[in-house]
């Protein structure tokens, strides 16, 4: 039987009031660079009466808006585990999330004098930072505590295959998790992974009662999936006797690798995968917006590119400016990508559908450069605008392409689950072109199932300084 450790709640507290103090801090701290730094010129006179008594209001409702908020996006969740950069968009989702509500609702309140518009601006950055210095002053307390705590999760892994020694080792490098690894049990005999240590392994289930009878274990983890169904009930009633945890790595593990989903169908479970965040309707559409607003800006503000870039491929080499090409869109739908012609005409004739290669002899000179440059995909802002694309996701591939490697490689059509990207997280990583086709699927597959706004904002920044493998 498990003691309870209280560390957990307490961090969960503390986060809670070091956030609310964070928030409320923050809008004070805009409120006085507002009006009394001098550092932002007054529109008026005076500022208004009783300003600070106002807007200390205003931070109070603010602050309890953000940890409902907070608490909606799992922020008090605990133990929280891995790194503080892990947490940072959530936190920033979170921070704009909340100026976004308090507007709102400013606006409907309709304040008499009006909340200032300059001073809810400044505060996105000062409740921001002072958020985010909290909580990373929070994860350096966490990690402290972790690490002397009193109460340790004892936990016996079911299984000595290559899944319990990597599930060990991951136990061991998260320390906020408060696991020890006390024992294997073999389910199948003379089986046991050499970087699991023999003096761990306790014998076989059928020594796995007598284990956690003796109140030595907290958590049971079954780790191989293939054995006896009838066993694994055994196995789960077992635990709840002892009051002992009871979780499992699914089968599941090497088929899907999207998130789980549960529901209730007359009161049967079912258990499938929600896959990817974008299967959400409001993300959809909060990427969708995020699409359109960049593609309108990106559009007008590259004109003048553009008409260069038009003048000197047309100097360059004989043929069009643009090029276009099907492509496989969301679903495998097909539609016509156009970017600046980058290669003599005909460059296929004689070859068929390849792709291109580093110092590729059909390349023109001015197309050589758009393509070092990832230049010459701008104007697929316009697919960006008319819906078939998006700023950022997995790139589009030829149908040809399409259907040799949905037969050799497994998952390859879980691409297409989204709208195809200008750019992604597999080109900024320097595998486009000619690379391994596999490892791109890889990268693919880890953005849809971790997609957020702050992930695109990243991509979109490294595109910009990205030049690896660009030919």
């Amino acid at each position: 039987m498990r003691v309870r450790d209280t560390s957990d709640v307490l961090a969960s507290c503390t986060a809670i009031a070091g956030d609310a103090l964070a928030v409320f801090i923050g809008f004070l701290l805009a409120t006085w660079l507002r009006f009394d730094s001098g550092l932002i010129p007054l529109f008026h006179d005076q500022p208004p009466v009783h300003l600070y008594g106002m807007y200390a209001q205003g931070a109070f409702v603010g602050a309890f808006l953000f940890l409902l908020i907070f608490q909606s996006l799992g922020l008090y969740v605990r133990p929280q585990i891995g790194t503080f950069g892990d947490k940072i968009p959530r936190l920033v989702h979170g921070v704009l999330l909340g100026l976004l509500v308090a507007v709102a609702l400013a606006f409907v309140l309709r304040t008499e004098p009006p909340f200032s518009r300059v001073t809810v601006l400044v505060s996105v950055v000062t409740v921001l930072l002072l958020v985010l210095l909290e909580r990373y002053a929070l994860f350096r307390w966490e990690l402290h505590l972790a690490r002397h705590r009193c109460v340790v999760n004892r936990v016996a892994i079911v299984g000595t295959d290559a899944i319990a020694a990597r599930l060990k080792k991951a136990l061991k490098q998260e320390p906020r998790l408060g696991a020890q690894v006390v024992a294997f049990f073999q389910t199948r005999a003379g089986e046991t992974h050499p970087d699991i240590p023999r003096e761990l392994v306790k014998g076989t289930l059928d020594d796995l009662r007598a284990f956690i009878e003796s109140n030595q274990a907290d958590q049971v983890i079954l780790t191989d999936t293939t054995i006896d169904h009838a066993c694994t009930i055994e196995l789960i009633l077992l635990c709840e006797q002892s009051l002992v945890t009871f979780t499992l790595v699914p089968d599941l593990l090497y088929v899907m690798t999207g998130r789980v989903d549960m529901q209730t169908i007359a009161e049967i479970p079912l258990l499938g995968v929600s896959r990817w965040p974008l299967d959400n309707f409001w993300n959809r559409l909060v990427k969708r917006v995020e699409d359109v607003l960049s593609a309108l800006c990106g559009l007008i503000l590259a004109v003048p590119l553009l008409l260069v870039f038009a003048i000197l491929i047309k100097r360059d080499s004989p043929g069009p400016v643009f090029y276009r090409q099907e492509r496989c869109g969301e679903s495998g739908r097909p539609f016509q990508l156009i970017k600046f012609r980058t290669m003599v005409l005909d460059a296929e004739v004689g070859t068929g559908p390849v792709w291109a290669v580093e110092n590729d002899p059909r390349r023109t000179r001015i197309g050589a450069f758009l393509r070092r440059h990832n230049l010459d995909e701008l104007p697929q802002l316009w697919n960006v605008l008319k819906g078939e694309m998006s700023l950022v996701g997995p790139r589009p591939e030829r149908p040809c392409f399409v259907e040799q490697f949905k037969e050799e490689i497994s998952r390859y059509m879980w691409r297409h689950a989204s709208k195809p990207g200008l750019t992604g997280w597999a080109q900024v990583s320097g595998l486009r072109g000619n690379t391994d086709i596999r490892e791109r699927i890889k990268y693919d597959l880890y953005y849809l199932e971790n997609w957020s706004l702050a992930f695109d904002f990243k991509i979109l920044a490294k595109t910009l300084f990205s030049r690896e493998n660009a030919y």
